[in-house]
């Protein structure tokens, strides 16, 4: 059953409907009206600023980055932590100055589904809006809150959507938010409906809060158990030495300790020239950039070169498992491990480890340096340089405990059952999320078109606990 058979199911709709004449929002109460944005608001535009303005202290502003990431929905700066502009700012672009109940669009999105994206000011205090942002300013009789639903329905957001043009940037004007039509119930249906929706959401959220902890806590332990797996072994009993490398600690008696540049030849690649299209057309060997090494196991490639890139540029020739890493980068990719399952080449953003020596299993080595993504980070941070990287010499000197081989499989084997379990445990709870977020938004949607009639709804009383 969907969730708006659902909510139909549990609620009751108005008696009357009239044709909105707006095909996303579709028939309404009749004693609804509907008018655009254009009409309900004043415009005005953010401070025109870099991040090169922002300090630590001085007014708070909300920049399009806060709206898209972080305090989407609603900001208020006594709650949320922002960054600040100078004083003198209240001088020269009071027209930026926000009040409450004001309402910050981004601008601009990468990508489609961020298109219409906004905040709302609840908050009290002096608060700019920022650089690449439009300000929204509601002109009558009419609650911001319910407004704030209204915009975050799918019936607004798709308004937003289908007028929006772009490719890889996605531009949110004046003119498209203008042009938007809102459902605009009685003022007091607008404070049930909102009071509602504060309600409910809350509720839900609540919800989801709980599963998105939880799938961190099995992230968590998923990692405890592959980093106690390849330093500790399976064998609770075994007698324990102390390895003399930092990285590795005790390490059970039998186990050897080696460095990833004695077991494995190790080496990055490059990007042949884009412009050259003998390097690119129609080739046939994988090409892999960095992104790839989140896919854990690598099977196929999206990109490849051809023969004459190979025979003209300095391409590697990864075998098949064969060890992966990021090597450069700010983001969470750097560090992130994987192995190929496809003899391939690679770009210069990412290092290979082609094992040498069958005394060490690429399985194994993949899951070692795995449990190792945060000493990993952490040293390759970049600290007083531009630029945070790895180094194929970094790699080579990365120690790894080094158990007999059968019982590297054997550990191999125990930590991808024990993924699999804590996999279908995150999915399960990843699902959940899905059901949650899908109830929420067909719950606002219901709302604020009215397919459900919440007039007389009262907030329950909370009982006490026993």
């Amino acid at each position: 059953m969907s969730e708006q058979a659902t909510l139909n199911n549990k609620y009751v709709g108005y008696a009357d409907y009239k044709d909105s004449r707006v095909e996303e929002l579709g028939r309404l109460p009749a004693t609804w009206g509907v008018k655009k944005v254009n009409y309900l608001f004043s415009f005005g535009r953010g401070l025109n600023i870099t991040k090169a303005n922002l300090e630590d202290t001085g007014i708070p502003v909300v920049n399009y980055g806060e709206v898209h990431s972080k305090y989407g929905f609603v900001v208020d700066p006594v709650i949320h932590p922002l960054k600040c502009v100078s004083s003198e700012y209240l001088k020269t672009n009071p027209g930026a100055l926000l009040r409450r109940g004001d309402f910050v669009f981004a601008d601009t999105s990468e990508d489609l589904e961020g298109a219409g994206n906004f905040t709302h000011f609840d908050g009290s205090c002096d608060l700019f809006a920022g650089y690449h942002t439009v300000v929204l300013r509601p002109q009558h009789d009419n609650l911001p809150r319910f407004l704030a639903y209204a915009f975050d329905s799918l019936e607004c957001r798709s308004q937003v959507k289908l007028a929006v043009k772009g490719v890889k940037v996605f531009s949110v004007t004046q003119g498209i938010l203008k042009d938007v039509a809102l459902p605009v119930p009685p003022i007091e249906e607008q404070r049930t409906i909102a009071a509602f929706l504060d309600y409910e959401t809350a509720r839900i959220d609540s919800l989801i809060d709980k599963q998105q902890r939880l799938i961190e806590l099995l992230k968590e332990k998923r990692q405890a158990v592959i980093s106690h797996a390849v330093t500790k072994g399976l064998n609770p009993d075994a007698l324990l030495k102390d390895s003399g490398v930092e990285w590795l600690g005790q390490v059970p008696e039998h186990w050897e300790c080696s460095r990833v540049g004695w077991l494995c030849e190790i080496g990055n690649g490059m990007t042949p020239n884009r412009n050259n299209i003998d390097y690119w057309s129609e080739g046939h060997f994988p090409w892999l950039n960095s992104s790839k090494v989140n896919d854990g196991e690598v099977y196929f490639a999206e990109q490849f070169v051809t023969e004459t890139a190979f025979a003209e540029c300095s391409l590697p020739w990864v075998k098949s498992n064969s060890v992966i890493m990021a090597i450069t980068g700010e983001g969470k990719t750097r560090g992130t491990t994987a192995i190929t399952r496809i003899d391939t080449t690679i770009n210069q953003h990412v290092a290979y480890m082609m094992p040498t020596s069958d005394r060490i299993v690429p399985d194994f080595l993949c899951m070692w340096l795995q449990s190792q993504y945060g000493r990993i980070r952490f040293e390759s941070a970049g600290w007083g340089s531009t630029k945070a990287a790895i180094t194929c010499s970094d790699i080579k000197a990365y120690p790894v405990p080094l158990p007999p081989v059968l019982e590297q499989i054997s550990v191999v084997e125990f930590v991808k059952a024990s993924n699999t379990k804590f996999d279908n445990l995150m999915a399960k709870a990843t699902k959940q999320v899905d059901l949650l977020q899908e109830r929420r938004t067909a719950l606002i949607s219901a709302a604020v078109t009215g397919k459900i009639d919440l007039r007389g709804w009262t907030q329950p009383v909370k009982e006490d606990a026993a």
